[in-house]
Parts: C-alpha cells; sequence; structure tokens
C-alpha cells in the first residue's frame, strides 16, 4: 500500500492512492474529482492546481506549464494537473485552482 494522495477540487475531495506514471489529472478523472479542465494537453491551463505539499514526488515543470504559468506561480507551487505527473510515490495534496 503506497502513500495517499489528497485530490481537493470545487467541491470534492478524495485520498487516493498514488499512481506512478500518472498525472493529477488522470488521478482525479479516474476518481470522479471534480476537477477542471479542457484539453488534457497542457494547453488550456483549466486543469491548474497548487501543489500543497508533496512537490517532490512530481516530475519538474514541463515546456508546457512554462508557457502557460508565470515563473511566480510555479516558484509558488502551482501547476497544470495534466502536466503533473507522479514519479515516486509520496504523500501529495493537490488543490484544483482554476483561474476562472
Amino acid at each position: 500500500m503506497g502513500q495517499a494522495i489528497q485530490l481537493i477540487g470545487k467541491k470534492v475531495t478524495k485520498s487516493i492512492e498514488a499512481e506512478v506514471g500518472k498525472s493529477i489529472l488522470d488521478l482525479a478523472i479516474k476518481h470522479d474529482v471534480d476537477w477542471g479542465f479542457s484539453c488534457t494537453r497542457g494547453t488550456c491551463a483549466r486543469c491548474r492546481c497548487s501543489i500543497e505539499t508533496g512537490t517532490e514526488f512530481l516530475e519538474p515543470p514541463t515546456d508546457a506549464e512554462r508557457n502557460r504559468l508565470d515563473d511566480e506561480e510555479i516558484e509558488e507551487g502551482y501547476r497544470l494537473g495534466c502536466q503533473a505527473i507522479i514519479r515516486e510515490v509520496g504523500a501529495i495534496t493537490a488543490k484544483n485552482k482554476t483561474y476562472f
């Protein structure tokens, strides 16, 4: 049994099992967490989220994220849910924070 990931959507919050290689958005969709998104490719930025804990368990920000998020946002822990891939099992808390 691995570490739990807490996904905080608009109205739904769930603690789920970490899955290496999956994105935060993949897991939100799989577990019916109400996560805003449109494209799943890193172009719309609707899946923007705040990684409150566990950044070290995610792959580094992608070029798509660097194109959509300001440097300050990335430094503050914001990621695109579709691009934030779980690198290793660990306790992660992600909160969906769309722009609109």
